[in-house]
């Protein structure tokens, strides 16, 4: 196997961290080279020490110059926040060197909503067209095709894997979607900040933007193509006391009388090509210890007949198949590898 040569640009946060974690035993990838520009200079074990005495351990971290990083780069991962990850995207792809971006610049068709939630103007909103969105199990066609994928959020992630089959099969009212999502705390980044201080986090449990979170319109505008009607979501996030996982329990009204049994088979038939949705049996629900560190998605189906009303919890891993995972699957496919390379022998984590 030919392998291809890709880049990290932002090595030093946790998303960077899982990249390097997955990467360094991908047999088709290897990495030409890592960046942050607060840690330029250093090697990447002075960052992460746990990679002390690997050759990995040993690459240098640089600055992130588009134009350094394309010579020896086919493939970028793009792990810096949002609004900085546009012009560097622009960089690349002039370059002729494909993109994964991690961040949110990229994920939101319209470039008036891209603004309403995130502020600026969008600098490259003729990109917005030629970026896939990148969930292998609805896209691959189209993220094989594409030279830059939009990451889905670790919150939308599991959320459309949750509710996309319902709405594709018409079981589902379009409005009224209430979706309730807790994450461990590793999903607000690396970045130390007074609200993810270990004494503020442990034996806590707390909600963040309720009704105004920025994952709110990535899932309606995925939801929305999925029953072409216009779905609204009512979306409410809360941090717990865990380094990683996320479990959102979504509520939605039937649109029809219907078995949890039947609405079960047509979710497993849904998603019988991608092993790592996994639909669960009767009476059984997900938790985040079972999909930690890996790409699975756990999927528990339960109908309220007394309120009319599906259910579905779904688990992920918040940096693994909420981020990093995925965005190494999107770069398999983009690259001609199966979506899978890498990725299917991941060991649930400890």
């Amino acid at each position: 196997m030919n392998k291809k040569n890709v880049a990290i640009v932002g090595v030093t946060g946790y998303t960077g961290m899982e990249l390097v974690r997955i990467l360094s035993a991908h047999p088709g990838f290897e990495i030409s080279a890592v960046t942050s520009r607060n840690c330029a200079g250093q090697a990447l074990q002075e960052v992460h020490p746990h990679l002390q005495d690997t050759s990995w351990g040993m690459l240098a971290v640089t600055v992130p110059e588009p134009d350094l990083v394309s010579r020896d780069s086919e493939l970028v991962f793009l792990a810096v926040p949002h609004c900085k990850a546009m012009d560097l995207a622009a960089s690349f792809l002039e370059s002729g060197v494909k993109v994964v971006d991690l961040s949110a610049d990229f994920r939101i068709n319209d470039e008036k909503i891209y603004t309403q939630w995130y502020g600026p103007k969008h600098k490259h909103p003729e990109i917005l067209g030629k970026a896939a969105y990148g969930i292998p199990e609805i896209y691959a066609q189209e993220i094989a095709e594409a030279s830059i994928t939009a990451n889905p959020g670790c919150f939308p992630t599991s959320v459309i894997l949750a509710l996309y089959p319902a709405l594709k099969n018409g079981l589902l009212q379009p409005g009224g979607i209430i979706v309730d999502s807790k994450s461990g705390a590793s999903g607000a980044g690396r970045v130390p900040k007074t609200g993810t201080l270990f004494c503020e986090v442990a034996d806590s449990l707390r909600a963040y933007s309720p009704g105004r979170h920025r994952h709110t319109p990535e899932m309606e505008q995925e939801l929305s193509k999925a029953c072409d009607a216009d779905v609204k979501v009512s979306f409410s996030p809360h941090l717990v006391p865990m380094n990683r996982g996320i479990l959102s329990t979504c509520y939605a009204v039937l649109d029809k009388k219907i078995s949890e049994n039947e609405i079960r088979q047509i979710y497993k038939k849904f998603y019988r090509k991608n092993p790592w949705v996994r639909v669960m049996p009767q009476d059984k629900l997900p938790e985040t210890r079972f999909t930690r560190g890996t790409m699975f998605c756990d999927l528990g189906i339960v109908v309220d007949e007394r309120t009319g009303r599906l259910i579905v919890i779904s688990c992920i891993d918040n940096l693994c198949r909420g981020a990093s995972g995925q965005a190494v699957a999107n770069a398999n496919l983009m690259c001609g590898f199966d979506v899978g390379l890498g990725l299917d022998q991941l060991a649930l984590m400890p």
